[in-house]
């Protein structure tokens, strides 16, 4: 069976299917200030999706961004659930609090964490987590996930932004080095029975899986 991909236009739509209000478009013109590529309108309506599905309560995020990824997950959560957020850089954080402010989130359901993922995803607690966003550095999306599936609970999620980065990912020709860990990383997904994975086609892509249950 053939499937013909979407028109431009269905796209679009799909894509701006849930609207941005004035919180989340004032948290995505900070991040264009400072040059921090924010998540899709559709990926971010997706993750609020996946939060609510799970009603997480523990979330950790590489890549904070100036908080429209925040933002979205925070609104999918338990009311009483904490995002814990990751980057290197402390003005981005900086803009992400106003963010969260803005949206009249309570200090301290959002963590911020400035520092190098690889440097604090270890110091985290095994288990503890219900849904791990990875945003950060593209290279180090393969260790983004050995760290996650330790950090997650059975049940859990994973997501990465960025699964198709511009088309790039599913043209073999593409051989630079980020292309060829997102593309090594969501056949790795695949093939690990542990995982339950899907592709989303929201935004630049949205790769995800469920930590499956395991036996006691």
């Amino acid at each position: 069976m053939t499937v013909t991909p979407p028109k431009p236009a269905s796209w679009s739509y799909a894509e701006g299917f849930v609207e941005e209000d004035e919180v989340l478009a004032a948290a995505r013109a900070r991040a264009e200030e400072v040059g921090a590529v924010a998540i899709g309108s559709g990926g971010g309506a997706a993750l609020r999706f996946l939060a609510s599905l799970i009603e997480a309560r523990a979330v950790v995020e590489v890549g904070t961004g100036a908080g429209v990824s925040g933002l979205w997950l925070l609104r999918g959560m338990r009311s009483d659930g904490v995002l814990t957020t990751i980057d290197i850089e402390a003005e981005h954080q900086r803009l992400a609090r106003e963010s969260y402010n803005d949206a009249g989130i309570p200090p301290q359901r959002a963590r911020t964490i400035a520092g190098a993922a690889l440097d604090v995803l270890p110091r985290l607690t095994d288990g503890h987590y219900d849904l791990v966003f990875c945003d950060g550095d593209k290279a180090e999306y393969a260790a983004y996930l050995k760290e996650a599936l330790r950090l997650l609970r059975p049940g859990g999620i994973v997501a990465f932004d960025n699964a198709l980065w511009h088309d790039r990912v599913a043209d073999p020709a593409q051989r630079d080095e980020e292309t060829t860990v997102i593309r090594e990383l969501g056949k790795e997904m695949a093939a690990d029975d542990t995982l339950v994975p899907v592709l989303l086609p929201v935004g630049d892509g949205l790769l995800v899986a469920k930590k499956e249950w395991s036996p006691e």
